[in-house]
């Protein structure tokens, strides 16, 4: 059986990387492409690498041009995806790429973002484990609607949700992490010029301002089944894709440091998109371009009592475009791993 699926913020990088992954996928006929100030015109003036789609007119982003397919995703902008959804109907699966449905706590919303909150919807991030020994995948398996997380929490999740639902860490995290410039999507900014960039890294939304420190905190919160507090800094990198995430938390009192590694590979053995590597082998964002793979290794400094978990991902396809289909193939009943690369590119 083959689905039809809308793409809309087809312009865009994550816009972009769904459409590379659904022309792959096998599963999909690629429907409506839709842009804001780009429509009007063709696919290939923004996408070039998108050979297949290249002469496809760019529509407007409406709820009519949107509406008739069997999935709709929505690579658009914060806020801009809840006024869409809304008006698709309830038996089109809908996948939001974009922040609006991430966040349950409306308190959070209004904080890190501002304006009415959206609502909640099914968390597309499958591998997160929550208290108990259940994982997320349950919640996608037939929704309606999906909400995708952003690329750092999930980067930041894998890398120490084990820790949190074996009962290993205490609650006080501080994530370093690191984003290739696509992360900032395709809108120019001067901070983005490669005169800028090359050569250089810089931190950006420092202090705890960052929103996606709150997606980071529910998720986490959920792995540990009580709230979980993170300091998270961003830098940016002199690369187009790839987050390299450094997460820390201080082992629980008791806790044997021999234990660590052994809930992290327990808890990863069997997922296909989740890898935890060889002990002395560090993840590199270069091992995961192109791919929907998470590569992760952990240690303890036992100077400290934390541990430190290093996760890599390609914020565009793992952190973005991956998960979003990763998460419609359960909801469609669909092998999970079909029509998602496990293997990176090189060099």
């Amino acid at each position: 059986m083959t689905f039809s699926a809308a793409v809309a913020g087809a312009s865009g990088y994550a816009g972009g990387e769904i459409l590379r992954l659904l022309l792959a996928h096998g599963g999909f006929e690629v429907g409506a492409v839709t842009a804001a100030s780009n429509a009007g015109t063709a696919l290939g003036e923004h996408q070039p690498h998108l050979v297949e789609l290249a002469d496809r007119m760019l529509q407007p982003t409406t709820p009519e041009v949107l509406a008739g397919h069997d999935v709709v995703f929505l690579a658009l902008p914060h806020g801009a995806s809840a006024p869409i959804a809304s008006a698709l109907p309830a038996d089109v699966v809908v996948i939001d790429c974009g922040a609006d449905h991430r966040l349950t706590d409306p308190g959070a919303w209004a904080e890190f973002y501002g304006g009415p909150h959206a609502g909640s919807w099914p968390y597309g991030l499958p591998e997160l484990l929550l208290a108990g020994g259940t994982r997320q995948r349950e919640a996608l398996r037939g929704a309606r609607r999906i909400a995708v997380p952003g690329c750092y929490p999930t980067a930041c999740s894998l890398a120490l949700a084990p820790g949190f639902a074996a009962g290993l860490l205490a609650p006080d995290v501080v994530v370093v992490a690191a984003s290739g410039t696509s992360g900032a999507g395709k809108s120019p900014k001067t901070t983005l010029l490669g005169a800028e960039v090359m050569g250089s890294m810089s931190p950006y939304a420092v202090g705890g301002v960052h929103r996606h420190t709150p997606e980071m905190e529910q998720n986490l919160s959920l792995a540990a089944g009580s709230p979980v507090r993170v300091s998270f800094t961003p830098t940016l990198a002199p690369m187009p894709r790839g987050i390299l995430a450094t997460a820390t938390a201080p082992l629980r009192a008791g806790v044997n440091p021999g234990e660590v590694r052994e809930a992290w590979t327990s808890a990863y053995a069997d997922e296909p998109f989740v890898h935890v590597l060889p002990e002395g082998r560090w993840p590199r964002t270069g091992d995961t371009l192109g791919a929907n793979l998470a590569l992760v290794q952990v240690t303890v400094d036992e100077r400290t009592g934390r541990v430190i978990a290093v996760t890599a991902i390609d914020n565009l396809t793992k952190g973005t475009a991956g998960g979003a289909l990763q998460s419609a193939n359960l909801a469609l009943g669909l092998p999970e791993t079909q029509g998602l690369p496990r293997t990176g590119l090189a060099p």
